[in-house]
Order: structure tokens, then C-alpha cells, then sequence
């Protein structure tokens, strides 16, 4: 959606063309105009938090733009900061010396990155990141920008807009659901429903799949300690895709198999679901746990293999 002009008139034939056109499905409601810039050299600039250290971090390069995560490790420059009385100018000015910069350039590079640092404190933030810093003759400017907000310091900033994003599944609203009942949802092309306790686990379960030849419909994390309402509710909505298979492949370690073993009895009860339902149940409180699935005539295994091959042949393929 960018467009080059030199004049006035060429800013306004640019502008008329872009409004009410789309740009990748989207709408351009907006046109920002904005100054070109002469760019002699692209620094990186950032202020985030070293999680071993305990300590905020600043980070910076003498090669910014597109390509900073191809920067070598020795072109970038690390100071750790004190929480107690933060950055101080003296270590700003030893950055800007690092990065080669004299006179003007690193007047200016002191005070941006001072003015950097008053931001993510003030907004608690978990990174804060100006790339590209442009070298634009004798000034500094802060070409691009981005701002992480620690999501559990958003109460104190009720100023700050929240964005709300889009329902991840463009079959229905289950997609939001889920992610209100804080569970990670993400939607695949295939006919059998998955979910599992842990990303890791839900993944390797995805694995198993493609390798067995089935075709997973969805990504479904509930958590290391899902409690029994939001799994049922979560097995609830996948149904209401209507999938070939649920299959469901749980650990108890936090989260109990029988526990388990009831929420999905309560969701096969509210659901209502045809779907055939495939359970792999290892962990703590198992025997009782397949107990109850096995006197609901739900099939349940301990190994995840076979439970995969039998997902895998009840929707109708694959090496099962």
C-alpha cells in the first residue's frame, strides 16, 4: 500500500487511488502520509527484559532494517540496566560509542534512547523497539517502531487501546470462544478433531496424525491443568464442527484422569455429538478414569499410537 510521490499533486492522485481500494482483502480506509527519508545507514535500537539476568536490557546494532535477525553477534551491542536507577545517560553515550557514533549523531542517539527506556517503563512493557534508527545526514529518526505491553500490567493503562482479534476460524465463532475460555485454538484443514493437554503434547498428537496418514481439523491446547468445565465446553465445540473423529489425548499429571474421563461424558451428554470419540488417558487416578470411558462404550488407550490408528481408520484412512 506504500506509494512514492515528489509533489503535491502527485500525493493527492496517490492518496485517491488507495482509498476505497484493498490492499491483500483489506480496505484502505486511511492514507498516512509521511515524510521520505534520505537513509545513510539503518541502526537497531530496542529495550527488553533479560529474564535471567532480572534486569531490563537494551540492545542495539549498527545494522538495522529487514534483515537484523541475520545480524552476526558480534555487530550487536548488550547493556543491562539497573531497575534501581535505570539508564543513565553515561551508558547511553557507551552504546552510541560502540555503535561508531560522534557529535550530533550521538547527542541524539543519547536522548532517544533515554526517551526509549522512560517508555517501556512507563508502559510496562516487554519490548520496546525502534527499527529501523535511520542515519538521515546529521539526524536520527525513528523510521518504525513496535511496542509489547505486558499483558498483566494492562490494568494499569486503561488509556492504552485494546484490540480485539479476529475469530481465528472463519467456519464459525467457536474460535473465540475457546480463546475466552483461555485455551490456544488454531484451525486446520482436516476431518479429525484434536485435543490435548499441552502444546507439546497437542503437537506430537498432529504428528502422529499426518504420519499415520489422517487429517488433523484443528490444534487444541486446554493446558497442563485444564479443569472439567472448560475441556468439556471446549469437546462441546468441537463438535459442533462436526468432525469424522474427536480425538482426545490427555497426560494427567495436574489434571486428573478421571476428572477428565467425567468432562468428556458431560460434553459427548451435552454435545449430543454422532462423532465417534478416541481417548488416550495416561497419568494420575488412569484405571479409574478408563473405567468410566469404558463403561460408556467411549474407546480409551494408554498408548497414543493406538489410539492415532484408531482415529485414523474410523474417519476412513490412512496406515491404520
Amino acid at each position: 500500500g506504500i506509494r512514492p510521490a515528489d509533489t503535491p499533486g502527485e500525493a493527492a492522485a496517490a492518496a485517491a487511488a488507495l482509498l476505497g481500494s484493498r490492499v491483500r482483502g483489506l480496505p484502505v480506509e486511511a492514507v498516512y502520509v509521511e515524510e521520505r527519508l534520505p537513509i545513510d545507514r539503518e541502526l537497531y535500537l530496542a529495550v527488553t527484559v533479560d529474564t535471567s539476568a532480572r534486569r531490563p536490557l537494551v540492545i542495539a546494532s549498527g545494522a538495522g532494517g529487514v534483515d537484523i535477525e541475520q545480524v552476526p553477534e558480534r555487530d550487536i551491542v548488550r547493556a543491562c540496566v539497573p531497575v534501581t536507577w535505570g539508564l543513565q545517560p553515561y551508558a547511553a553515550r557507551e552504546l552510541a560509542r560502540q555503535l561508531k557514533l560522534a557529535g550530533l549523531l550521538a547527542t541524539r542517539f543519547e536522548e532517544i534512547a533515554l526517551a526509549l527506556y522512560d517508555v517501556f517503563r512507563s508502559y510496562d512493557a516487554e519490548l520496546v523497539e525502534v527499527n529501523p534508527l535511520a542515519v538521515c545526514g546529521e539526524r536520527l529518526v525513528a523510521a518504525d517502531a513496535r511496542l509489547n505491553v505486558d499483558d498483566d500490567a494492562l490494568y494499569r493503562h486503561p488509556d492504552l487501546p485494546r484490540v480485539e482479534e479476529p475469530d481465528p476460524d472463519p467456519r464459525g465463532a467457536g474460535g473465540t470462544e475457546l480463546r475466552d475460555l483461555g485455551l490456544t485454538f488454531v484451525p486446520l484443514e482436516g476431518d479429525i478433531a484434536v485435543l490435548a493437554n499441552g502444546a507439546g503434547m497437542a503437537m506430537a498428537t498432529l504428528d502422529a496424525l499426518q504420519h499415520l496418514g489422517g487429517r488433523p481439523m484443528n490444534f487444541l491446547d486446554v493446558g497442563g491443568g485444564a479443569a472439567a468445565e472448560p475441556m468439556a465446553r471446549a469437546l462441546e465445540v468441537l463438535a459442533s464442527y462436526r468432525p469424522r473423529v474427536i480425538l482426545v489425548n490427555i497426560f494427567g499429571g495436574i489434571t486428573r484422569c478421571d476428572e477428565v474421563a467425567r468432562a468428556i461424558l458431560t460434553a459427548r451428554d451435552r454435545a449430543g455429538t454422532s462423532a465417534p470419540l478416541v481417548v488416550r488417558l495416561v497419568g494420575t487416578n488412569e484405571e479409574e478414569g478408563l473405567r468410566l470411558l469404558a463403561e460408556a462404550g467411549i474407546a480409551a488407550h494408554r498408548s497414543m499410537e493406538e489410539a492415532v490408528r484408531q482415529a485414523v481408520a474410523l474417519a476412513g484412512g490412512g496406515a491404520a
